[in-house]
């Protein structure tokens, strides 16, 4: 199992949270999806995560990864 971490832009609400967790779901390869509202970070845990398709994947929900 394997972990990361980004932050992302526009996590506002839980209902930001919901988006985010149901649109990663999508993905096979992840297991767990936990979202700070406040620091705008979302955690993932899973086997084999691709960081460029997960990346893609909340930048087409909304939730572009933030630079800083």
């Amino acid at each position: 199992m394997t972990s990361l971490s980004l932050t992302v832009l526009n996590v506002k609400c839980e209902g930001c949270v919901s988006n985010i967790i149901n649109g990663l779901s999508t993905i096979d390869s992840i297991e767990n999806v936990d979202v700070d509202v406040n620091a705008g970070i979302v955690k993932i845990t899973g086997t084999n995560l691709d960081e460029s398709n997960i990346t893609s994947k909340l930048s087409e929900l909304g939730y572009p990864e933030s630079s800083l």
